[in-house]
């Protein structure tokens, strides 16, 4: 409530108060400001640095691709984790941002899920794991970008932590009365206990704690984009059997806010 609406003062105790409130008041319109004007330089900042950093990123893949050695693939995949952080840190900045571009219309979903399996092809090949990919021949209401995004995060997981030689499957079933895109991998599994606390900020639960590179922030950013497309997101999985995880993307409302 702002102070302008109180009433006026009866006495002179009643207008030193109202003194006294209006300069609290108004340190604390100054504070606000202050640190939302803070807030917006670094994410300036940050918008900024993973724009420039993606030039010498270029720049060393064609250096690595000039010449097909052992120690070159090996920086190159190196390279590549760089680029998948960097990736996440911007859709992180933006996700946020008042200028989020979400282009909700309908797509090709096996256009989609076909840009997220070539993101990482090669090691669907280095680490020698199979993808039973069925054609989904489906269009949905979505925005490509984000979820492409969403997509190549839990084939990331996926991979992690699936075996040399196992399995990625990728499919659109009926789930809870919906259709749902499922990835599913036959992988180590998630520990009961942390299934309920997958999508909490920060979380990196049992495997992340074993892999002890996991951040916490990839399944973070899944849910929180899934929700402002109106989209829903859940996981089943089983610790030595494997990981299932839901797309559904039929959308009821989006909010963008």
């Amino acid at each position: 409530i702002s102070v302008d609406a109180l009433s006026m003062p009866g006495d002179q105790i009643e207008e030193d108060y109202q003194t006294l409130l209006q300069l609290v008041h108004e340190d604390k319109v100054k504070a606000v400001n202050d640190l939302e004007n803070r807030r917006k330089d670094l994410m300036e900042y940050y918008t900024m640095w993973v724009h420039q950093i993606k030039t010498p990123i270029a720049a060393m893949q064609l250096l690595l691709q000039s010449e097909d050695t052992p120690k070159n693939r090996e920086a190159a995949e190196e390279l590549f984790r760089i680029e998948q952080y960097v990736k996440m840190a911007l859709q992180y900045t933006r996700l946020d941002s008042e200028t989020t571009d979400f282009l909700i219309q309908r797509y090709n979903l096996d256009d989609i899920v076909r840009e997220a399996v070539r993101c990482y092809a090669r090691l669907f090949i280095r680490k020698k794991i199979s993808l039973n990919c069925q054609p989904l021949q489906v269009q949905v209401l979505t925005d490509e970008k984000w979820l492409e995004f969403v997509t190549e995060q839990i084939l990331s997981n996926a991979l992690k932590y699936t075996k040399n030689g196992g399995e990625i499957r990728i499919c659109l079933e009926e789930k809870r009365g919906r259709e749902c895109l499922v990835i599913e991998d036959n992988g180590i599994g998630i520990q009961a206990e942390d299934l309920p606390r997958v999508f909490e900020k920060g979380f990196t639960g049992y495997n992340g704690r074993a892999d002890k590179k996991s951040t916490g922030i990839g399944l973070y950013l899944c849910k929180k984009i899934m929700d402002k497309m109106g989209h829903k997101i859940w996981i089943d999985s089983e610790v030595g059997k494997g990981t299932r995880v839901y797309l559904e993307l039929t959308r009821k409302e989006w909010n963008p806010e």
